[in-house]
């Protein structure tokens, strides 16, 4: 572990008659200077980076380097951090472990031994993105759903099965049992983990990389973790660094204490909108002040959820006893929160009054200022009061295309370019029958109430509130609206034990909101089918309906297909919207509904008071915590039923249209690639600001006359049978004809229109993404993709980068990107470049149809952010020469392009050696 250099601070500590060995961050500071300003955030890296001092990896120099960062409070130093462990979820695990078993064959392939593949970080995956919402609102639901889950992905289970047989440190989680940050937050993690190596306990900060961007959650827990994309954590997991540049840090410090009837939900919505504002992209944003203390942990979790909201890397609460009150509560053992609060007191990790560490630059808020939101159209950093929300619908259906809308970008689609979806005036209704009814349908009507997702179901203040919410509403006779889907999908199933012993599970019941499974569901577009009748009457009068959410992600195309506003709300506010049925209802003034005495009844009427809550709250124990984690592994029969091969390499079923074996390690055994200049290139696709990896890979549905689809039924598949591509990760072939397909993603080169559409120049066709690339592989074009701003935001999704180079994309050239997007690009081998302030595809005036050659990369030394040359030749003929900065940030991540990716040079050194 350590050099010999580091045992001047190894000391050790006695906690439950059990000796610690640590390394003393007190020591350390006798020869690096005072850090006791220094941000917790970044004492937990400092201490890693002294446990993991070498002298090669992590020097003397790197330790003072942070240590230095109080001087300007900010750093450009590259340093290699090493995540304790890692979390996955089974969307972007499966690929992973198709990485790891496609790894084995490659070694076996080469005559070593495959069994040397294996995790050497410990590592969770939790199966809980494949849940949808096929059948709602009886008692009969979660049944049914969880039947067609395990019928959906019974291939898919068998070889994570296979999985955690085969490999060591592996461990998952079966479906049903809970959201991943959720179970992360309630179980697995220890905010001070242990290791046992050469006789001796290590003590040292729990720390983690995750392959979803909401790994953050756990930061309000006091444990630092990001989200990464399942390429670098899968590199992680192999025993590579974590390569970063020392960050900087925002300092966020809350005071005061939220209104009598204010959420979590409402606290984190004014979070985002401050935090993105600021502007806080690839930084640290780390919570303090006196306000923490009687900020509870579920709410803390609630903030540091929504740090890729907000655009952070994470968003950090210091360890107090806060913290320690939730270990108990959600049954830690006591040996482990005695640990915890020694160590971080120890180690000058403990949260004091009145502190105030150094930051780079601070903002406050007053909680008390806070007051009710959604978050919405389409974006979740855009906060609306609730008595706006009305107004801001009725703003986006008359949104009309002109530039002066789309430079404010106040409601520009995250596909590039405003879209016309109708105009002030338009009534917009449609007549449809259902259960022998006949309704009208309006522009406005909520069809999807969702209470649902990681960011608000761990929270029982905002659980509780919904359910008593329900209550009241029931008891003065209200019901929902016909036309909503409405859904009750916890993260964990202690949320059903605490609904149960409050008594509140037959309100929420009684207005549709039963049990639909413990997973994600809605958040991440598993909302499933809206009823047939419903869903023609949007169609065929082209409705603007939507859908409310208690989930951290609205983006377009992403919730349902047919809905295009959705809006994040806190839980008791989804429930008020499944009754007034409509966003065009201001809940602030404006009835709900019509009791059964004949008298309206308004929002103010039912909503629980704090003391209600915080009555109910009191249901919760740690009881129900001990009950629900005792076999968090074992699942239920229908899992533990699943037949699984015994064997070191994994045997590919070439007919399967779930897993199939990747061609990203054939030519590993071979010599290094060369990096070569990209002559010639064409133009893929001319996109506009805040492209989302929703819009890049592939999510949500796969339509019937798609590439994708077009694959899956020569394969004898079913449309009934398709399921999602976000379940069909593990099939290359599935997924790269599935890149840049969104129905949602606007080409630029196609003027704009929506669809994974573009033009093959050189027969100006118009084809699917897929379609074109194929045709430009076969005549041996490169191909080169031009984008806007923030490129990239959103979930931490590999197939946006492993999709992109299947496609023959050798660049992406845009004007910034989103972090992990960038370092997903690198690590498949992919070319990230930056325009120059100042220039963009509009000042250029790009329209797609150039050819591109991008020069100085052959012969020359690769270095962190160079720049290159790329000379544009236009249809006339005219050429253009401008430079751009290659977004290779660091010395690791140029050897990793130099192999081929990052997987590519972690299997070549084994191979290797």
């Amino acid at each position: 572990m350590p050099s010999l250099d580091s045992l001047k601070s190894l000391k050790t500590l006695e906690v439950s008659n059990k000796t610690y060995h640590y390394f003393s961050l007190p020591d350390a500071a006798r020869t690096l200077g005072d850090l006791d300003k220094l941000p917790m955030s970044l004492k937990v890296l400092l201490e890693n980076l002294l446990r993991w001092e070498d002298n090669h990896t992590v020097t003397g120099d790197d330790l003072k380097a942070l240590a230095d960062w109080l001087i300007e409070r900010k750093s450009h130093r590259e340093i290699q951090y090493r995540p304790a462990r890692v979390l996955m979820q089974d969307f972007t695990g499966v690929p992973a472990v198709v990485d790891l078993a496609a790894m084995r064959a490659a070694v076996a392939k080469a005559g070593g031994d495959p069994q040397r593949i294996n995790p050497l970080s410990p590592v969770d995956l939790v199966i809980d993105h494949s849940v949808m919402v096929d059948r709602f609102g009886d008692d009969k639901a979660f049944g049914e759903n969880v039947d067609i889950e395990m019928q959906r992905n019974g291939e898919r289970y068998a070889f994570l099965r296979w999985g955690q047989n085969a490999f060591d440190n592996f461990s998952v989680v079966p479906p049903g049992t809970g959201i991943c940050h959720q179970v992360n937050l309630e179980y697995l993690g220890r905010t001070v983990w242990t290791k046992e190596e050469d006789g001796r306990t290590y003590a040292f900060p729990d720390t983690l990389v995750g392959t979803d961007s909401h790994t953050t959650m756990i930061n309000g827990l006091g444990v630092l973790g990001w989200g990464v994309g399942g390429i670098e954590a899968e590199a992680a997991m192999l025993g590579q660094p974590v390569s970063m540049l020392i960050p900087e840090v925002i300092g966020f410090k809350l005071t005061g204490k939220l209104r009598e009837g204010i959420t979590a939900t409402d606290l984190v919505l004014t979070v985002t909108q401050m935090l993105r504002k600021k502007g806080v992209v690839g930084k640290f944003v780390e919570f303090y002040g006196d306000g923490l203390a009687d900020l509870p942990l579920a709410d803390r979790a609630t903030i540091a959820n929504m740090a890729p909201e907000y655009g952070a890397t994470c968003g950090f609460f210091p360890v107090d006893d806060v913290t320690l009150d939730y270990l108990r509560l959600s049954g830690r053992p006591d040996e482990t929160v005695q640990l915890v609060e020694a160590y971080c007191k120890a180690q000058g990790l403990w949260r004091l009054p009145g502190q105030e560490p150094a930051f780079t630059d601070a903002l406050e808020l007053d909680m008390g200022s806070v007051v009710a939101s959604l978050a919405g159209p389409k974006r979740p950093q855009d906060r609306v009061a609730l008595p706006d929300v009305s107004q801001a619908f009725s703003d986006f259906l008359g949104l009309a295309v002109s530039p002066s809308k789309q430079e404010e970008g106040r409601l520009e689609s995250e596909g590039g370019g405003g879209v016309a979806v109708g105009n002030a005036a338009q009534v917009g209704e449609a007549e449809y029958e259902y259960n022998g009814q006949t309704y009208r349908l309006k522009n406005g009507a909520v069809v999807i109430a969702a209470i649902t997702s990681c960011t608000n179901t761990s929270n029982p203040s905002v659980m509780m509130a919904a359910g008593l919410l329900a209550k009241k509403a029931v008891e003065k006779g209200l019901q929902r609206k016909p036309w909503v889907k409405s859904s009750l999908a916890p993260g964990s199933k202690v949320v059903t034990d605490y609904y149960n012993a409050a008594g509140l599970t037959e309100y929420l019941d009684k207005l549709g909101f039963d049990l639909v499974g413990y997973g994600c569901t809605t958040c991440i577009g598993n909302s499933g089918p809206l009823p047939d009748p419903i869903e023609k009457a949007i169609q065929q009068s082209d409705l603007t309906v939507a859908s409310v959410l208690s989930g951290n992600r609205n983006f377009e195309g992403r919730v349902h297909p047919l809905v295009k506003t959705n809006w994040l709300a806190s839980p008791p506010l989804v429930v008020a919207y499944a009754l007034a049925g409509t966003v065009r209802t201001d809940l602030s003034s404006e009835p709900l509904g019509e009791g059964s005495d004949g008298q309206p009844v308004y929002l103010r009427d039912i909503w629980p008071t704090q003391q209600e809550i915080a009555d109910a709250v009191m249901n919760v124990s740690t009881g129900m915590f001990h009950k629900e984690y005792a076999e968090v592994f074992a699942g239920d029969a229908q899992w533990q039923a699943i037949e699984v091969p015994e064997a070191a390499t994994y045997v590919w079923q070439p007919d399967s249209t779930y897993i199939q074996h990747p061609p990203f390690f054939e030519d590993v055994a071979g010599p290094l690639p060369i990096i070569a200049d990209v002559q010639q290139a064409r133009v893929l696709a001319v996109l506009g600001d805040s492209v989302t990896t929703d819009h890049i890979s592939p999510a949500g549905n796969i339509k019937l006359d798609s590439p994708a689809g077009r694959y899956l039924r020569s394969k004898g598949v079913e449309y009934k049978d398709f399921n999602s591509y976000g379940s069909r990760r593990g099939n290359h072939e599935v997924m790269m004809r599935g890149t840049f397909a969104n129905i949602r993603i606007r080409n630029e080169m196609l003027g704009g229109e929506e669809g994974g559409y573009t033009l093959h120049v050189p027969t100006d066709e118009k084809l699917p993404i897929y379609d074109a690339a194929m045709r430009y592989q076969d005549e041996g074009t490169p191909l080169v993709v031009i984008a806007g701003q923030e490129y990239g935001t959103g979930s931490s999704r590999d197939w946006a980068a492993k999709g992109t180079n299947l496609l023959g994309v050798k660049a992406v050239i845009a004007e910034s990107f989103e972090r992990i997007h960038r370092s997903n690009l690198v690590g498949m081998g992919v070319l990230p470049l930056q325009f120059r302030a100042g220039e963009s595809r509009k000042t250029l005036g790009l329209t797609g149809k150039e050819v591109l050659n991008i020069t100085g990369l052959t012969g020359a030394t690769l270095q962190p952010g160079m720049s290159l040359a790329v000379q544009i030749t236009r249809e006339d003929g005219q050429q253009e020469n401008i430079d751009v900065l290659c977004r290779i940030d660091t010395l690791n991540e140029v050897e990793y392009f130099k192999a081929g990716g990052i997987l590519h040079y972690v299997l070549r050194q084994l191979i290797a050696s």
